[in-house]
């Protein structure tokens, strides 16, 4: 079996920039990815997510992204991100299903259910998107109605007529809202209160959040979202929900949830027909556990104080869509740092014979 120089896992924006930049330096590598098709998390969101609501796509590397339109963004993405994996001939395997990545004798080892491949270097790209977050409150197996998490969010025409709460503090949470808000009746909690941004977005202020989100990982925390420093905004598309008082009347937590409803903490109950779970991600990387990356904080430690993306505990490993680049932005230029990091690992490290 031959051994490769690098191994990128996932085919989303951070592993095609980082597939590029490795082809670039001459890397022989492979790129393995769990979907059947181009695109990444973005072939997975709903039908109702148009170019012009997303949040913005970076561009990758060597390419223009698509414009923003009223095209679905479901599809739009992933055309584009297959017209870039062709013309840059980038080398994606899939659909493979990592199950786990272990050491043998100083070679990574990637094991799926398609099959095993050995390389001196990994670049973990998987994101979040298949690693969704939602917590449990008591009783909320005895709910009746429909319960949603953003990852399967079916649009916004499944809860017209309804009564939705919408859970959740982050930019998802207030999307929903913005699209729900003007066809039906809705609610809003969250753990703690949001905190909006009221001043111009500079990029001074985009390189101060991101640095709250190094600081976590330079010390080994688990990480939080880039969107979690840097504080709520609205856009036009959701100023009729604004209009119409939603984002005022937000409030405090249930206390628990009953068969029709909710249970707050003063005791009064609210009827609900769905409940709306915008609950964030945490990062897919359980498929590295093996390879013992965590710190006793619970996160990965990741080297220059958090700016890189090379694991402290382990320099083969680098890890991109992961702290402060987890986002289209970030993913775009850790794809390039995580392939120098692959090359500078590969220049000092010794070269172990290939086993046929």
């Amino acid at each position: 079996m031959d051994i490769l120089d690098s191994i990128v896992i996932g085919a989303g924006q951070a592993g095609l920039s980082t597939s590029y930049h490795l082809r670039r330096l001459g890397i022989p590598h492979a790129v393995l990815d769990a979907d059947d098709a181009p695109g990444g998390a973005w072939r997975h969101r709903w039908d109702a997510l148009t170019m012009q609501d997303v949040h913005g796509v970076a561009e990758l590397p060597g390419a223009v992204p698509p414009p923003r339109t009223t095209e679905r963004a479901n599809r739009a993405v992933p055309a584009y991100f297959s017209a870039y994996e062709r013309a840059h001939d980038l080398p994606v395997l899939r659909p493979v299903h990592v199950d786990r990545v272990t050491d043998d004798d100083g070679i990574l080892v990637v094991h799926a259910a398609e099959g095993t491949w050995r390389s001196r270097t990994l670049v973990n790209a998987t994101g979040t998107w298949t690693h969704p977050f939602l917590p449990h409150y008591p009783g909320m197996e005895t709910f009746l109605g429909e319960q949603f998490h953003t990852v399967d969010y079916p649009g916004p025409e499944r809860f017209r007529g309804k009564r939705v709460l919408v859970v959740g503090g982050g930019a998802s949470a207030v999307q929903f809202l913005g699209a729900l808000a003007p066809i039906t009746d809705v609610l809003w909690a969250t753990r703690r209160p949001p905190v909006w941004r009221t001043d111009d977005f500079t990029p001074e202020a985009g390189a101060a959040a991101v640095a709250l989100v190094e600081q976590r990982v330079a010390q080994g925390l688990a990480p939080q979202s880039v969107v979690s420093v840097t504080g709520l905004m609205l856009r036009p598309q959701e100023q009729e929900a604004a209009r119409l008082g939603v984002y005022d009347a937000r409030r405090p937590m249930f206390q628990r949830i009953e068969p029709d409803g909710v249970r707050w903490a003063d005791g009064s109950f609210e009827h609900v027909d769905a409940i709306l779970w915008a609950t964030g991600f945490r990062p897919a990387i359980a498929h590295l556990a093996p390879l013992h990356l965590r710190s006793e904080r619970g996160g990965i430690q990741l080297d220059h104080g958090g700016r890189g993306t090379t694991a402290v505990k382990d320099p083969r490993i680098q890890l991109v869509g992961y702290g402060p680049s987890a986002s289209t932005i970030g993913a775009n230029r850790a794809g390039r740092t995580a392939a120098r990091g692959v090359r500078q690992f590969l220049a000092r490290a010794p070269i172990a014979a290939d086993v046929r």
